[in-house]
C-alpha cells in the first residue's frame, strides 16, 4: 500500500489526467469532485471530463497543431485520447466523440483504478499538502476566493457553447452531406445559403436580443476570441460570419453544382447521429431568439433544440507571475494547478497541463528534477508560454505551430513545414524523456 497520498481538486479533463498520472506512478490519489452536490453554471452532467463548448478535439493530423498535441498526449499514456480513440465519431479530418460515451469511460477508468479514491462534494479550503488544483475556469465562489488571496487575484474572459439539435428535425431537401474538400466520409451537414438568405439571417442575427451577463459580472465582459459568439462577430461586419464559421471554401452545393454563397455546417454530437451541433454557433442569445434566427437558416426552419448556446465566465490566473514551469505554485511549489485555470485553452491543451502537473507532482515529492520540456515539443512550448509570457495582456492560448521555434531550414510548403515541425518536436520529446528517465509509449502497431 503506497505511503503518499495527495489531492486532486476536480475530474475535468485536467483533472482525470493528473490524477491519472500520479496513480500510475503509485501514489494514492484523492479526486474530489463537487458534481453532482453542486455544479457550476455550465456544466450538466454528473460524468468527469464533461465536454462543455463543443464535441470537437481538433484536427487529427500529425501536421496540424492539435494532432501534435494529441501524439504527445498519447506518448505519455494520456487517458483522455484513448476515451477519445473509443468513443470518436465522424467529423473530417477532426477528431470529434460522442461526449456522453466520452465521459463514460473516462469516469469509468477513474473509478475502477485502484490508486483513486473518488470524493464528491465541493472543496472551499486549498489543500495543505502536495495537491493539483484542476477547478476549472468555473472554479466554485468559495475556492475561487482562496485561490485569488493567495495568487494575488485572477482575470477573466467570457466563453460560449453552441446549440444542439436533433437530427430528425432537420429537413434534409434543403441540406446536404459533405466534409469540405472531400475529407472525410460526408462527416457534416450542410446547410447552404444563397445571398437574400444569408443578407436576412446576418441583419436578424445582429438585431437579435442577447441574454444579460450580470449574473457572471457586473463590469463589460471580455470575449475570448477563439470562442466568439456568432452575433458578436456578426457585428463586426457584415460579411464577417461568411469569411469565418459560414465560409463556403472546399464545398459545392450538389443542387446547384456551385458554391453557396454561405455554409452552416452540422456535426454529429453522438455514436448514434442523432443529435448535431452548430459548429462555431457559440452564442448569447435569448433562447428564444436563437431558436428564432436559427430556424432561419435553410434546414432548421423546424429544427428541435436539445440545448441551446450559453455564455459563461471563465476564469484564469495571471499564470506567467504565480506559476512555474512545471505548472507548481511559486510560493507553495507542493502545489500544482493545472487545465483552463492555468491560461491554456482548449480540451486537450487543458488536458495536457493535466499530465505535466500530475507527472511533475510525482517528481517533486520523489526529490527529482521537474520535467520541463523541450520548447520544440507542443506541450513544452505551451508549458513555457503559461509560465513565461513577458507581455502585458496574458491572455489563453491554444495549440498552435506559431508558439514554436522556427525550422533551421526553410520549407515553404505549408503540410510539409508542418511535418517538418512535429517530426523535431517528436523526436526532441523523446531525447529528453530518455534523459530523464521517462519512459514514452511506444507508436501504435
Amino acid at each position: 500500500m503506497p505511503d503518499q497520498k495527495v489531492k486532486v481538486l476536480g475530474a475535468g479533463l485536467a483533472g482525470c489526467e493528473a490524477a491519472w498520472q500520479i496513480a500510475n506512478h503509485g501514489i494514492l490519489v484523492e479526486l474530489w469532485e463537487m458534481k453532482p452536490a453542486k455544479y457550476s453554471p455550465a456544466h450538466r452532467s454528473e460524468g468527469f471530463a464533461e465536454l462543455i463548448c463543443s464535441n470537437s478535439l481538433k484536427a487529427a493530423r500529425l501536421d496540424s497543431a492539435a494532432g501534435l498535441l494529441k501524439e504527445e498526449m498519447r506518448r505519455f499514456g494520456s487517458l483522455l485520447t484513448e476515451c477519445a480513440r473509443k468513443s470518436q465519431v465522424p467529423a473530417g479530418g477532426a477528431l470529434a466523440v460522442d461526449r456522453e460515451e466520452f465521459s463514460r469511460l473516462a469516469t469509468m477508468e477513474m473509478e475502477r483504478h485502484p490508486l483513486i479514491e473518488i470524493h464528491r462534494g465541493e472543496v472551499t479550503e486549498i489543500p495543505r499538502g502536495p495537491a493539483v488544483i484542476a477547478t476549472g475556469p468555473l472554479t466554485s465562489e468559495a475556492l475561487s476566493e482562496q485561490i485569488q488571496r493567495l495568487c494575488g487575484g485572477s482575470l477573466s474572459f467570457f466563453d460560449a457553447a453552441a446549440p444542439i439539435v436533433t437530427r430528425e428535425s432537420l429537413d434534409m431537401e434543403q441540406c446536404f452531406a459533405a466534409s469540405r474538400y472531400g475529407k472525410g466520409d460526408s462527416d457534416y451537414i450542410n446547410c447552404p445559403m444563397n445571398k437574400e438568405q444569408y443578407d436576412l439571417f446576418a441583419d436578424e442575427l445582429v438585431r437579435a436580443e442577447r441574454a444579460p451577463v450580470h449574473s457572471f459580472d457586473a463590469g463589460n465582459p471580455k470575449v475570448y476570441e477563439g470562442c466568439m459568439p456568432i452575433e458578436v462577430l456578426a457585428a463586426r461586419g457584415h460579411d464577417a460570419i461568411r469569411f469565418g464559421p459560414m465560409k463556403p471554401v472546399g464545398l459545392r452545393d450538389p443542387k446547384t453544382g456551385h458554391r453557396p454563397w454561405a455554409v452552416l455546417q452540422l456535426r454529429t454530437e453522438n455514436l448514434e447521429n442523432t443529435l448535431y451541433n452548430l459548429v462555431g454557433f457559440q452564442t448569447n442569445l435569448k433562447f428564444g431568439e436563437q431558436k428564432r434566427v436559427f430556424r432561419m437558416i435553410p434546414g432548421l426552419a423546424h429544427a428541435e433544440f436539445v440545448r441551446y448556446g450559453v455564455m459563461h465566465r471563465n476564469t484564469f490566473l495571471n499564470s506567467p507571475q504565480v506559476l512555474q514551469g512545471d505548472f507548481s505554485l511559486r510560493p507553495r511549489p507542493e502545489l500544482f494547478f493545472a487545465g483552463q485555470i492555468t491560461g491554456v485553452e482548449g480540451y486537450m491543451e487543458s488536458a495536457s497541463s493535466g499530465i505535466l502537473a500530475g507527472l511533475n507532482l510525482v517528481r517533486r515529492i520523489r526529490g527529482q528534477e521537474p520535467l520541463i520540456l523541450p520548447e520544440t515539443s507542443m506541450m513544452g512550448a505551451l508549458s513555457r508560454y503559461v509560465a513565461g509570457y513577458t507581455g502585458k495582456d496574458f491572455q489563453p492560448m491554444g495549440a498552435n505551430f506559431g508558439v514554436l521555434p522556427p525550422l533551421r531550414e526553410q520549407i515553404r510548403d505549408k503540410r510539409e513545414r508542418y511535418m517538418a515541425l512535429s517530426v523535431r518536436a517528436l523526436t526532441d520529446l523523446e531525447e529528453y524523456c530518455k534523459m530523464a528517465g521517462v519512459v514514452l509509449q511506444k507508436e501504435p502497431d
